[in-house]
């Protein structure tokens, strides 16, 4: 009877390592091009390890997301050259104000962002649907960006990330293309960068405030690459409009994943 119990125990953590490693994969897949993979992973490791705290889960999502947020950047960076007036002033500020937002959700409630963001994303939903040469234009290397655009960029989502999470990678997307000019293409690979920081960043912070999962977290890291693997390969391959396309999918998912818990809080 003790070998029968220990056998099911070792099917049933083989059967949660196989979900998580494939979510893992979408999670890296998606997150590699438009951003929104926290929408795939972070609620598969909840459903599949419900028994753990929200900070140890939080903790093992960062862990997993900084390996295919590293290997889409490094991979972007080959294809699209960085300005350094641009990206150097976004990470310094991106780096700090994510420590600021993590710390300020330990003493602030964040529910009163949930509606802000829900409205802002949908209106850019509508944006890239009205507006069709969003995101497809070339940035003009001759045009001079304001230092206070990128410190902003950073600032802004950088805390954001700290503070509440969700949809970040398609927010800096977002304000990579409708501030300073760029393609979806040039906006993924600023996006990934600044969000390497951010989930740097948070990881320091959980190493102080929880836990890892490192029996989980291993094999989902190599998923996790691969999907983002296969994802800037796509992104590079079809061009704007196939991000541009993606971009809608997870902005309006995301929008429907905010409204959804909104609804549940109220209701309950």
């Amino acid at each position: 009877m003790p070998h029968y119990g220990a056998s099911l125990n070792s099917l049933m953590v083989s059967y949660s390592v196989i979900i998580l490693c494939l979510a893992s994969f979408g999670a890296g897949f998606v997150d590699s091009i438009v951003g929104g993979g926290g929408l795939i992973q972070l609620p598969a490791l909840m459903m599949v390890l419900p028994q753990y705290s929200v900070v140890t889960l939080l903790g093992t999502n960062k862990l997993v997301s900084v390996t295919g947020t590293a290997f889409s950047a490094y991979r972007f960076s080959i294809h699209v050259p960085f300005i350094r007036s641009i990206i150097i002033p976004a990470i310094l500020s991106a780096f700090l104000f994510s420590f600021l937002g993590a710390y300020t959700v330990s003493i602030v409630s964040n529910e009163f962002l949930k509606p802000f963001f829900m409205i802002l994303l949908f209106c850019v939903f509508l944006l890239t649907i009205r507006n069709k040469m969003f995101g497809l234009v070339d940035h003009d290397p001759n045009v001079i960006i304001p230092l206070w655009k990128p410190i902003v960029i950073g600032s802004v989502l950088g805390f954001y990330d700290g503070f509440f999470g969700p949809g970040t990678g398609t927010f800096l997307i977002i304000a990579f293309v409708g501030l300073l000019g760029m393609t979806f293409v040039q906006g993924s690979a600023y996006a990934k960068i600044i969000n390497l920081t951010t989930n740097l960043a948070a990881i320091l912070l959980f190493m102080f405030k929880g836990t890892f999962l490192f029996q989980y977290a291993l094999p989902m890291m190599v998923f996790n690459v691969l999907g983002a693997v296969v994802g800037v390969r796509l992104a590079l391959l079809k061009g704007n409009t196939f991000v541009r396309g993606l971009l809608r999918i997870i902005v309006l998912s995301t929008i429907l994943k905010l409204g959804y818990q909104i609804i549940r809080e109220y209701l309950i």
